[in-house]
């Protein structure tokens, strides 16, 4: 089994979007592709209980049997901060909680699990813990998702800096073009790949239609497909 983990810049720079269409390579090329969303805060009712849509995104996205509690086991009414929210209901997410969920998830039997993070990367789970501690335990690959908007250069280098000091394995980078008026996106693409120090796999160029991920060979050769 092959995993990953998807942070990005920050908060709206495209993880579900970008998550979706990796899972969606890997179901095309025959793949068992599954997507794990474990915090999420900003559900609604619906099917009886509290859903969230970026979570159901990767549901629909994948191809394996999965309940949807074992997908976002942690999920949250308000659209704020998961270590806020939780704490509001009474409840506590943990390394230790997330570890247990992961190791339940992991027996869907998938062939490429990817793990979508919450908001960027050093995001607070409780008082002492951040999601970033979870994904450090578990020695997860990580790939980077860049909104490429005005600012991306500084959060991109910031977040890249941060993960190369904590010895955290990236596997690559993609480029998700969030603001379809950003100016000189071109030339800001270009900036990123001579400065960024790790694969460049892939462009998601923005489109009110249907998404599209221009993918590099790295990307295919990082899932192992043909």
């Amino acid at each position: 089994m092959k995993q990953f983990f998807v942070t990005a810049t920050d908060t709206d720079a495209g993880k579900t979007h970008v998550t979706s269409l990796l899972l969606k390579l890997a179901v095309q090329h025959k793949k068992k592709a599954a997507g794990f969303k474990p915090i999420a805060a900003g559900a609604e009712e619906a099917f009886g209980r509290l859903v969230n849509t970026d979570a159901l995104t990767l549901i629909e996205s994948g191809n394996t049997n999965v309940l949807y509690e074992q997908v976002n086991p942690f999920i949250f009414a308000p659209p704020i901060a998961p270590h806020i929210a939780a704490a509001q209901q009474g409840e506590h997410i943990s390394v230790s909680k997330l570890r247990s969920a992961y190791d339940e998830f992991k027996s869907c039997g998938a062939d490429i699990l990817i793990t979508e993070g919450a908001g960027g990367w050093l995001l607070p789970i409780n008082d002492t813990e951040l999601l970033s501690d979870w994904v450090l335990a578990e020695q997860l690959p990580v790939i980077l998702v860049v909104g490429m908007k005005l600012g991306c250069l500084n959060h991109a280098l910031l977040t890249m800096e941060v993960l190369a000091h904590q010895g955290v394995h990236v596997a690559g980078w993609i480029a998700n073009q969030v603001d379809p008026q950003m100016q000189e996106y071109d030339a800001n693409l270009a900036t990123l790949k001579a400065r960024l120090p790790a694969p460049f796999l892939g462009e998601s160029p923005y489109t009110e239609h249907t998404p599209k991920l221009k993918i590099h060979r790295a990307l295919m050769e990082l899932f192992e497909l043909g």
